[in-house]
């Protein structure tokens, strides 16, 4: 028998700081609360599992639309069966009225969606148009009830589908836990797109950067302070690693490339997370090191390049902080999109920045030399070490104005740290406009 699920009172007791909070309208199908979570002020939108009336979902407007002009994030933990089908028509318009709300605060003021029963159709759409999406391991979201083969019938709509899909940010085992990386979600945003990144008390990393076993997470763990680290995205595009943290005592998000090769799922993820992070304004530290783009036909058909464009255009127009740390491979492309837009971009002693590949630079530019040699191959390496570190080091990066400053591994954090403030006062305009027109 499956275990019993926590209500409300158990969920809002783990989410609000010592389990104290105002309620807010009586209860029903949909509930509202007010308190604290991790030391930030929230409205929370709670549906218990029933169907959900045209009633139910003007609360929830309300809501919304009293955190906007209060300036306070807004939780939704969703759990309905559906929609009181006596509503009628005037469930399509309350429904329309909701994700028009939803858009209209969207980047005003954080919005997490935390799905611990059955969230179908429009209340999917919702969740998913959410700033973060947090699931528990036995929840449901599907647009329609799953229809598929037999063998796959109970991976579709469940959270883990839901993760490798990019929908769910975070996966947790039970109802209590998601609540609580709810609450630690909130407390790493800002309240508000006005308000500053929030600032925590901090014990540095047990390790520093270590270029030699390079990992994407094992170098966002080096920058950032001790248990700090809430991963977001963990099942989509795996060779890219995003998170909020703090660095310093300071919420960024942090993205770290793995060393192997990206395709147009981590150029999705990465797109998606720099601009959660823009839209509150929060500070982007991006580690750099990785063997490039994937070579694929099927991931260029599949948006690859569509994909790589949309991530480009995502770091050059942010306005937020943006610290490109060159700790490997930033070769080409990769820096283009990675660090070329960047406020500060740190080159770390051993990386390589270059336009093109050392060895096939040096195949091109001393192809007489190599082909009059003996051996070919020694000939090749050879030259494409020297170009290499005459070329496509980090002191080279330094002097050609790819980077601005170059530091050893063990220095990466204090540097990072340091740049931080330094850039803590940016103010960047946009152009006036509607809206930019790259690529999604």
């Amino acid at each position: 028998m499956a275990a019993k699920k926590p209500g409300k009172a158990e969920l809002l007791a783990e989410f609000f700081d010592d389990g104290v909070y105002t309620s807010l309208f009586t209860d029903g199908a949909v509930s509202a609360a007010y308190g604290c979570a991790n030391g930030q002020s929230v409205y929370v939108v709670y549906q218990n599992g029933e169907a959900v009336g045209v009633q139910d979902i003007e609360k929830n407007i309300r809501v919304l639309a009293q955190a906007a002009e209060t300036g306070c994030p807004v939780v939704t933990f969703y759990n309905s069966t559906g929609a009181k089908l006596e509503g009628g028509l005037d469930l399509l318009n309350a429904n329309s009225r909701l994700m028009a709300q939803i858009a209209r605060i969207s980047g005003v003021v954080p919005q997490v969606a935390v799905v611990t029963g059955t969230c179908a159709g429009s209340s999917a759409i919702h969740a998913a148009a959410a700033d973060v999406c947090i699931m528990s391991e036995d929840a449901e979201l599907f647009l329609n009830a799953p229809f598929t083969s037999e063998d796959n019938l109970k991976a579709a709509g469940s959270a883990s589908f839901a993760a490798k899909a990019g929908v769910a940010a975070v996966v947790e085992a039970d109802d209590l836990k998601a609540a609580a990386a709810a609450a630690k979600v909130v407390g790493l945003l800002p309240s508000n797109n006005l308000s500053g990144p929030a600032v925590f008390d901090f014990d540095a990393p047990a390790k520093a950067l270590n270029l030699a076993s390079y990992k994407a997470a094992d170098a966002a763990a080096a920058l950032a302070d001790a248990d700090s680290l809430v991963e977001l995205y963990a099942g989509y595009g795996k060779n890219v690693y995003t998170a909020l943290a703090t660095i310093g005592g300071t919420a960024v998000g942090i993205v770290a490339t793995a060393k192997e090769s990206l395709n147009h799922h981590c150029t999705a993820k990465a797109a998606r997370f720099v601009r959660l992070c823009d839209a509150y304004s929060i500070p982007v530290v991006t580690v750099v090191n990785t063997e490039g783009f994937v070579r694929s036909e099927g991931d260029d058909q599949a948006g690859g390049i569509r994909q790589a464009a949309r991530m480009a255009g995502v770091y050059a127009e942010a306005t937020t902080v943006k610290i490109a740390i060159l700790a490997g491979e930033a070769v080409g492309p990769i820096y283009t999109v990675f660090a070329a837009s960047a406020d500060w971009r740190i080159a770390v002693q051993g990386c390589t920045v270059a336009p093109l590949v050392p060895e096939t630079a040096a195949s091109v530019l001393y192809k007489d030399e190599i082909y009059a040699s003996d051996n070919i191959q020694e000939a090749t390496k050879a030259k494409a070490d020297a170009y290499k570190a005459e070329v496509c080091s980090a002191k080279a990066a330094v002097d050609n104005g790819a980077a601005d400053a170059v530091v050893a591994a063990a220095d990466v954090r204090n540097v990072t740290a340091q740049a931080l403030d330094m850039l803590a006062t940016k103010r960047a305009v946009r152009l006036a406009k509607k809206h930019g027109n790259i690529t999604l």
